[in-house]
C-alpha cells in the first residue's frame, strides 16, 4: 500500500537521487537527476532553479520507474525525508528572498572567519560551516547581512517548501552551528553574539537559526503546495508526514548502520568524509577534524575532505572518448569496472606518478586553491595501471593525513562501512580505502544507493513506534549483505610509499595553484 511507503531523496554534489522503500527498508522504486555546481562570482553555488528542477526531475525518474514495475501511479507516500549535501549558506530576507547566490561547502574563502571562530570558540569552526560563510560576509562588509531574517542549509530550504517549517535534524544543524544536547552551544552563542556586536550586528545570531529536531520527531506534513512544488503533475497527495531534514554526514551513518559510539562509515564520491561516532571527547581541537552530532545527538568526529572523485570521473571522460575515437562502445559501468580493475596491477610506486585532484581548495592539507596536477619521475614507466592506481590513491591522500590525528588520540578504528559511487567498482576500492585507513572496510548491498536510503530509512523511523533508533536499525539490517575488504601487506606498503611522495609534492600543488 502507497500509505507504507517512505521516500527519501538526498541532493547530492553531482546526484539528486530518490529511494522509494516498502515497511521493510527494501528498495521498491528509485530515479535521479545528474546536476553540477557552478562559478558565480567566483564562489561554488547552485541556483535555486536548478534544485526545484532537479528535485522534480528525479522524483519524476521515480514515478517512472514505479510505474513500469506495478503498472499504477504513485499517488500516496507515508513519509518523506530531504536529505543535502551538508553547511554551505543560504540566507534569506523577511519576505523570502535569497539575498546572494547558494555558497556550498566546497568553497574556501571563509579562512579568516574560521580561523578567529576556531580560537574564540576553542573549538573547529570549518570554512564550510553556515556560521563561518556567515561571519565571512560580515568580515567583507557584504551589504545583505543587515537583511538577513533567516539562514537555512539546502536540506532545511528544501524541506521548508515542502512544509512550511523551518527546522533541521540535529546532525545537520550541528554543521550551521555547534550543538550542545540538543540545542545549540548557549556558551558559543554568546561568544559569537559578542563578537557580533563589536562589528555593529546586535542581531542574536540563534534567531537566524532554524530549530533542531532530533530523529523521529515530527517535522512537519506536506502541504498542498509542497506536493505541487515536487510533483507538478498534481498525482502526489498531500498530508504525509516527513521526518527531520538531514545533512550527508547523518544520512551515511543510518545507510551504514554506523550510528552506535565507536563505529565508522566513510562516505565517498564527490567529497569524501569519515565519520567516527566518539565513545569520548577529543582532548583537543584539531583544524582538520570536525566535531559534530549524529542523528540521535551523540558526537561524532569527522575527517572530510573537499575533493574525492571528480578528477577520476574527468579522466573516465576522457578514456570515454578513446573508445569512442576508434569506434568503440562502452557502458560507463563497465568503462569505471575495467579502469578499477586496471589498477591491481600498477608498480609499486604508482609507475613515479604523483597526483592531486584538488578541483577545489583542500583545507585538510593547507591547499587554499584547487588545481589539479599530476607529476612524474623521469625513471618513472607510465602505464594505464598505474596512473589508475595514483588516482585512486590521491583521491584517498587528503584522508589518510586527516585521519592520523585519530593516532595521536589513540582512537582506534576495528572497521569502516563504506557507502557511496566510489564503491561500486567492486573490491579495488576497498582494498586502496582500508590501506589509507588502516583498517576493513565493509560494503553493504545498499551501497550505490548511499545517503537517499539512509534518509528514506530516517522517514520511515518516524512512522514507527520503536523510540531507539540503533533497536530500529538492528531490525533493518538485520539480514543485510555485506563484503568486508581487508588490504594485505604489499597494498599497505604500496600506499604508505605514495602517502610519503605526496606529502613531499604538496608544496608543488601550492605554489601551481598560485602561479596558474
Amino acid at each position: 500500500m502507497n500509505k507504507e511507503y517512505a521516500l527519501g531523496i538526498e541532493l547530492g554534489s553531482t546526484r539528486i537521487k530518490s529511494v522509494l522503500i516498502d515497511s521493510e527498508a527494501n528498495v521498491i522504486a528509485s530515479g535521479s537527476h545528474e546536476w553540477e555546481n557552478v562559478l558565480v562570482g567566483g564562489l561554488w553555488s547552485y541556483p535555486l532553479e536548478a534544485v526545484e528542477a532537479g528535485l522534480r526531475a528525479s522524483y519524476a525518474a521515480l514515478t517512472a520507474d514505479y510505474k513500469e514495475k506495478y503498472g499504477k501511479n504513485l499517488t500516496r507516500i507515508g513519509a518523506i525525508g530531504i536529505s543535502a549535501m551538508m553547511h554551505g549558506y543560504l540566507a534569506f530576507d523577511k519576505d523570502e528572498k535569497l539575498l546572494v547566490p547558494f555558497r556550498t561547502w566546497r568553497n574556501t574563502n571563509a579562512e579568516r572567519a574560521s580561523l578567529e571562530l576556531s580560537e574564540l570558540m576553542q573549538f573547529h569552526i570549518p570554512q564550510r560551516w553556515s556560521v563561518s560563510h556567515y561571519y565571512q560576509a560580515v568580515l567583507d562588509g557584504e551589504s545583505h547581512v543587515k537583511d538577513i531574517a533567516h539562514l537555512t542549509t539546502l536540506a532545511g530550504y528544501v524541506h521548508y517548501r515542502l512544509t512550511g517549517k523551518r527546522v533541521l535534524g540535529i546532525g545537520d544543524a550541528s554543521g550551521m552551528f555547534p550543538v550542545y544536547g540538543e540545542e545549540y552551544d548557549r556558551e558559543m552563542l554568546d561568544k559569537f553574539n559578542t563578537l557580533l556586536s563589536s562589528h555593529g550586528i546586535e542581531c542574536r545570531f540563534e534567531h537566524l537559526l532554524p530549530k533542531i529536531l532530533p530523529a523521529g520527531a515530527a517535522a512537519g506534513e506536506l502541504t498542498a503546495e509542497g506536493a505541487r512544488f515536487l510533483d507538478p503533475t498534481g498525482a502526489l497527495e498531500a498530508g504525509c508526514v516527513l521526518c527531520p531534514p538531514e545533512g550527508d554526514v547523518g544520512t551515511g551513518m543510518i545507510a551504514t548502520d554506523s550510528v552506535r559510539e565507536g563505529s565508522a562509515n566513510i562516505s565517498a564520491g564527490t567529497s569524501a568524509f569519515l565519520v567516527v561516532a566518539l565513545k569520548q571527547p577529543l582532548s583537543s581541537y584539531y583544524k582538520e577534524i570536525d566535531v559534530m552530532a549524529s542523528p540521535t545527538g551523540g558526537s561524532v568526529a569527522m575527517v572530510h575532505a573537499n575533493n574525492f572523485t571528480s578528477e577520476i570521473n574527468a579522466w573516465a571522460n576522457l578514456f570515454e572518448e578513446v573508445v569512442a575515437l576508434g569506434g568503440g562502445n562502452i557502458s560507463r559501468a563497465e568503462l569505471f569496472g575495467a579502469l578499477f580493475s586496471s589498477a591491481r596491477s600498477g608498480a609499486a610506486d604508482c609507475g613515479g606518478l604523483v597526483g592531486y585532484n584538488f578541483l577545489a581548495g583542500e583545507p585538510v592539507v593547507g591547499a587554499k586553491h584547487g588545481t589539479p596536477l599530476i607529476a612524474r619521475s623521469p625513471g618513472g614507466t607510465l602505464s594505464l595501471a598505474s596512473f589508475m592506481k595514483m588516482q585512486i590513491y590521491s583521491a584517498l591522500g587528503a584522508l589518510a593525513i586527516g585521519c592520523e590525528i585519530f593516532k595521536k588520540e589513540n582512537m582506534t578504528i576495528d572497521t569502516v562501512c563504506g557507502h557511496g559511487g566510489f564503491f561500486k567498482s567492486g573490491d579495488v576500492s576497498q582494498s586502496a580505502m582500508s590501506a589509507a585507513l588502516g583498517a576493513p572496510v565493509t560494503v553493504m548491498q545498499n551501497a550505490g544507493e548511499g545517503g537517499a536510503w539512509g534518509i528514506a530509512v530516517l522517514a520511515l523511523f518516524s512512522t514507527v513506534s520503536e523510540p531507539k533508533l540503533d533497536v530500529f536499525l538492528d531490525k533493518v539490517f538485520a539480514n543485510a549483505k555485506k563484503v568486508t575488504v581487508c588490504a594485505d601487506e604489499q597494498e599497505r606498503a604500496d600506499f604508505a610509499l605514495f602517502l610519503e611522495q605526496y606529502k613531499k609534492g604538496l608544496a608543488v600543488q601550492r605554489l601551481a595553484a598560485e602561479v596558474l
